[in-house]
């Protein structure tokens, strides 16, 4: 099975997380190379090849988001996901249907604009609005740990849609190591400054072809385990192989959330 490879639809691409990735430059503020370990630089050469795919061309993808709270109640939401490219940046729409009425649409807004950072913005309806995030308002930007908040009351948070732990200036590589099949290069990224709910680091496993994320593991403020993230299956549409669905699991709270994609072929 081939890891997630971001932008290129059909080698086990993800095209739902195109919000992954952006061209960006790391901190101007960050530590110069020469201050940095081999793992370190090579940690940060990774990310920033990472960080430089982007998708060639517009298109909409269609999924359902399969909830299971933390008291093992069920729920099912439709998203539509676009991607929209322009001649000087590129957008990710997320767009969550709740309700049969016009207005029942969580709206996820990821701007990316060559070298300067993502950009959220998170509309939210009635429905979403009551998780109650004290300081969030509709149509609120967000940045940094701020987009540590569920999308669509399910275990991706904004963040992980996003891959922001890819932008952070810490980056290191880990190891070599073979995963679900795959070799991979281990990559941690760390936060500098996590949120007493947020991650403090995030351990992905990087498949050495593809460039994709075969799993990662994110940690809280405490470096305990939170969440674990990893593709299931794939399915070939026209010859070429697209990913299936994808599970998210909050490990502490029990709750997993699964990402199914429609791949019938046009």
């Amino acid at each position: 099975m081939r890891g997630l490879n971001f932008w290129r639809r059909g080698s086990a691409a993800l095209p739902m997380l195109v919000a992954a990735l952006l061209l960006a430059g790391f901190d101007a503020t960050a530590e110069t190379t020469n201050t940095l370990s081999d793992a370190e630089i090579q940690g940060r050469q990774l990310a920033q090849q990472l960080l430089q795919q982007q998708p060639a061309t517009n298109f909409a993808q269609h999924g359902v988001l399969k909830i299971r709270d933390a008291n093992g109640k069920r729920s099912e939401i439709l998203v539509k996901c676009e991607v929209i490219v322009t001649t000087t940046n590129w957008q990710s729409l997320y767009k969550a249907k709740f309700g049969t009425n016009a207005t029942d649409i969580t709206t996820l807004v990821v701007t990316h604009c060559g070298a300067d950072s993502n950009r959220y913005v998170l509309f939210e309806n009635e429905q979403t609005a009551r998780i109650g995030i004290v300081g969030i308002h509709i149509g609120m930007g967000l940045s940094g740990n701020r987009t540590m908040i569920p999308f669509a009351c399910s275990d991706f948070w904004l963040c992980d849609l996003g891959l922001e732990f890819f932008h952070w200036p810490a980056q290191k590589i880990l190891k070599k190591e073979v995963k679900r099949s795959r070799g991979c290069t281990v990559l941690e990224s760390m936060n500098s400054e996590p949120a007493t709910n947020g991650y403090s680091r995030v351990v992905s496993w990087i498949d050495e072809e593809t460039l994709g994320i075969v799993q990662a593991q994110a940690f809280d403020a405490r470096g305990k385990l939170l969440k674990e993230f990893y593709p299931k299956s794939f399915k070939k549409v026209n010859g070429q192989w697209e990913l299936e669905d994808m599970d998210i699991r909050n490990v502490q709270t029990g709750s997993r959330t699964r990402f199914e994609f429609d791949l019938k072929a046009p």
